[in-house]
């Protein structure tokens, strides 16, 4: 199985969002969070959230790329209880066994968008509010391969060469 962990090019998130999420941890859309916001909601950092950032799962803070990889069983599965611990916490829900269904789903969701990606493949989000509510869209950049010849020394070794 396959999902995706925060990952960092520069310092930039650290100024843009109000909490940043870490390198390495593991991240989902998080676009319900914006469910109930309005054009006024949007300024500022909460903009920037909103705008581009995925869900970091343990600080629940937000990064704006991240990089599919292999999640094991055990780790997926206590990311579901974090992540409706959560939803129990901050959103109100009743209980963990009430909020595990949908934290469930918003995990399927993530791992769906990784399944058909190699490792190290990188994703952005970004959102735009409609009438309809919140849209998503994702950029996928493929990982890179580097060529041999990247690496290779070219010349001979001999003295005549």
């Amino acid at each position: 199985m396959k999902l995706a962990r925060a990952i960092h090019f520069d310092e930039s998130d650290s100024r843009v969002f109000h909490s940043p999420a870490r390198t390495g941890e593991w991240c989902i859309s998080g676009g319900f969070e914006f469910s109930n916001w309005t054009e006024g909601d949007l300024t500022g950092k909460a903009r920037q959230a909103f705008a581009n950032g995925w869900m970091g799962l343990e600080t629940f803070g937000r990064v704006t790329f991240v990089a599919v990889t292999q999640i094991e069983p055990d780790e997926y599965a206590a990311l579901e209880s974090m992540l409706a611990g959560h939803f129990v916490t901050f959103y109100g829900a009743p209980d963990e066994a009430a909020a595990l269904p949908v934290a469930r789903e918003e995990l399927a969701q993530m791992a769906g968008l990784c399944t058909d990606h190699h490792a190290n493949t990188v994703l952005t989000v970004s959102r735009e509010l409609t009438e309809a509510g919140v849209r998503e869209a994702y950029r996928v950049i493929e990982a890179r391969a580097a060529g041999l010849d990247q690496f290779a020394i070219h010349g001979s070794l001999d003295e005549d060469g």
